[in-house]
């Protein structure tokens, strides 16, 4: 089913997708149009496949759940912000915060990531497939992270338990976040995760890992500097 912007509002096709429901035949949506528009797709709950011809502003696809979402161009700020489930696959550039509090799924970008991707992260699977800028796994919890190209300034700055993966350069790491041995578990997952978003020219050997030092879980005086 064809969805057009210039027709009808984006509250009336936001809210058309949010209420599919499980027992309607029709599955497959495309939205035409975007044109720039805020909150495309944002808090789609059933196992339905979307797909947005064109570039998408603010918060596209925020809290989804179950939903596999295309966005064919470039994103901004907020492309899957609070994702508990489903697959998110932009085919351009996102623009800052990608993944932001994402707490489950999967998310694709296939061009850069602008600042403080997978920020504050509690589960999600991103992965970038271009570089991503400063700030990447601000303060992330878990889940993890593949970058394809380089990382900006202080990457993985306060993280918890997210894992990092990164193919490129690394401009400066943040407050407790140190490189860390790859092992077979590791490998397995990095592999997975290029299968997953359909990258078949590199492998887990290629990709160094980076995660908290764990310094900073508990105040200590001596670390004041860091907080």
């Amino acid at each position: 089913m064809k969805l057009d912007l210039k027709k009808s509002k984006l509250r009336q096709i936001n809210e058309k997708l949010q209420t599919v429901g499980i027992k309607k035949n029709q599955r497959i949506f495309t939205i035409i149009n975007p044109e720039g528009n805020h909150a495309i797709c944002a808090g789609l709950k059933d196992d339905i496949d979307v797909t947005i011809k064109g570039h998408t502003g603010y918060y596209c696809a925020g809290m989804n759940q179950n939903a596999s979402i295309t966005i064919d161009g470039n994103v901004g700020t907020g492309v899957a912000e609070n994702m508990m489930s489903g697959k998110v696959h932009v085919k351009g550039n996102a623009s800052q915060s990608a993944g932001a509090t994402a707490h489950g799924g999967l998310l694709i970008i296939d061009g850069d990531a602008s600042s403080r991707c997978g920020i504050s992260m509690k589960g999600a699977d991103i992965v970038v497939k271009g570089s991503v800028g400063h700030m990447c796994a601000f303060m992330a919890q878990s889940g993890n992270i593949l970058i394809c190209g380089d990382a900006g300034d202080a990457l993985g700055d306060s993280i918890y338990e997210t894992e990092i993966f990164v193919k490129g350069k690394v401009k400066s790491l943040g407050a407790d976040c140190i490189e860390k041995k790859i092992e077979n578990k590791h490998e397995k997952l990095i592999n997975k995760m290029l299968q997953e978003s359909g990258i078949k020219n590199l492998k887990s050997s290629q990709f160094r890992r980076y995660g908290s030092a764990r310094n900073l879980y508990n105040f200590k005086i001596d670390n004041l500097s860091s907080y």
